[in-house]
């Protein structure tokens, strides 16, 4: 690492943790980063899920390329027709149920959940929100209001009045969701909880609650979208679609984008009451929509949604022994629960001795994240298997 770049990350940048992991990036490309040491390091969680076809695809870096040679930022979101914008979203719409044909691009996954949220206060006129316990939605202030932790919630109390919570796969309290209520914010696979997907019935119940009292059924599939399940979309694979669907992450192939969808009925209200009610300057910027739409043609056109099943296969059936609990998840979005939290930590670790960088989770220490780029070679996820085994053994056996 350079002196002066070491200086001015430790210095200048503000920090998330006491413990940053401090690798200095030279270049990334496929499932691998290249630090200035001159190791080579397999991304085995994909940026958090974000880099489902990998680093810098050809195809998503020419559709960049294109675009900045065309124009960058113009004019403020919803004002000028612009070509990525509207190529992104009729792509994406023809993708989604007939209810979800319309989509507001953001920056952010927090972003999209702030929207989604706004947008259900006012379609229904109530200010009745509810989470789940263990949920992650964003840490800006309403997304964190929803989010279901009080250790990430206490610190910056008051948050949104008349927020309450559910317990996640229970059909305890269901009632709470009442003709006061505008919205039922939930992640069908929770993923900052412990990769834990929703049961069928109970989600079908949820649905079912909401759309007898009025309520609006929010989806974050800011973590779980874009194929990562073995679907388009997690809720694909319980037989139900969302008032509103929230999205990022692997949205822009690498680029910042974030956005909600919804019908033409529920998305009216935005217009008007006052116009511009819910505005973003640089939502659905030109560049970020050209890598979406590039990054979601690939994903379609090379049937990598499907891989993403025979990669939670293969995991499945590898990674099976003494020390682990259980893999869970659906498609390359897994959870790898170990017995204890000491061996969760040294399996990590040691994974990063061997230059392959591995995750925990924010909500739970014996859980490591397995987001493997979903294209990633098949003898690179051999290795990388093989090598999360030998690790478990050796530390079991200490």
């Amino acid at each position: 690492m350079t002196k002066k770049t070491k200086e001015h990350f430790y210095s200048h940048l503000a920090q998330t943790s006491d413990f940053p992991i401090g690798l200095e990036i030279d270049y990334a490309t496929s499932c691998f980063f290249y630090i200035k040491d001159g190791r080579r390091i397999v991304d085995f969680i994909s940026g958090i899920a974000v880099s489902s076809l990998g680093h810098r695809h050809p195809k998503v870096v020419q559709a960049i390329k294109d675009q900045v040679d065309k124009h960058l930022h113009v004019m403020v979101y919803g004002e000028f027709i612009q070509k990525p914008q509207s190529d992104f979203a009729g792509l994406l719409a023809s993708q989604l149920p007939e209810s979800l044909q319309r989509i507001y691009f953001t920056n952010s996954g927090t972003e999209a959940n702030e929207g989604a949220l706004k947008l259900a206060k006012k379609f229904t006129k109530r200010s009745k929100l509810i989470g789940c316990l263990n949920s992650y939605h964003g840490d800006s202030h309403g997304s964190l209001s929803v989010t279901g932790r009080g250790v990430y919630r206490d610190p910056f109390l008051p948050l949104l009045p008349d927020v309450h919570f559910l317990k996640f796969n229970s059909f305890e309290n269901l009632n709470l969701i009442d003709e006061s209520t505008a919205a039922v914010i939930l992640e069908p696979i929770q993923g900052e909880g412990g990769i834990v997907p929703a049961e069928q019935d109970w989600l079908k119940a949820v649905r079912h609650r909401c759309s007898k009292v009025g309520a609006l059924l929010i989806f974050d599939e800011i973590q779980s979208g874009f194929g990562r399940t073995g679907k388009l979309f997690a809720f694909e694979h319980y037989g139900v679609v969302p008032d509103i669907l929230c999205m990022a992450k692997a949205m822009g192939g690498g680029m910042p984008i974030g956005g909600f969808a919804s019908s033409d009925e529920i998305f009216e209200v935005f217009k008007n009451d006052p116009p511009l009610n819910h505005v973003t300057t640089f939502g659905g910027h030109p560049v970020s929509c050209a890598a979406g739409f590039a990054n979601l043609s690939v994903l379609l056109e090379e049937n990598l949604i499907e891989r993403a099943v025979l990669i939670e296969h293969k995991i499945k059936s590898k990674l099976k022994g003494k020390g682990i609990v259980e893999v869970r998840g659906k498609g390359a979005m897994l959870g790898l629960e170990l017995e204890s939290r000491a061996l969760t930590q040294s399996v990590v670790e040691a994974a990063m001795g061997k230059n392959i960088l591995l995750g925990w989770t924010l909500h739970s220490n014996t859980l490591i994240r397995l987001a493997p780029a979903l294209t990633i070679p098949e003898e690179v996820l051999d290795e990388v298997l093989e090598v999360i085994l030998d690790l478990i053994a050796l530390f079991k056996n200490k």
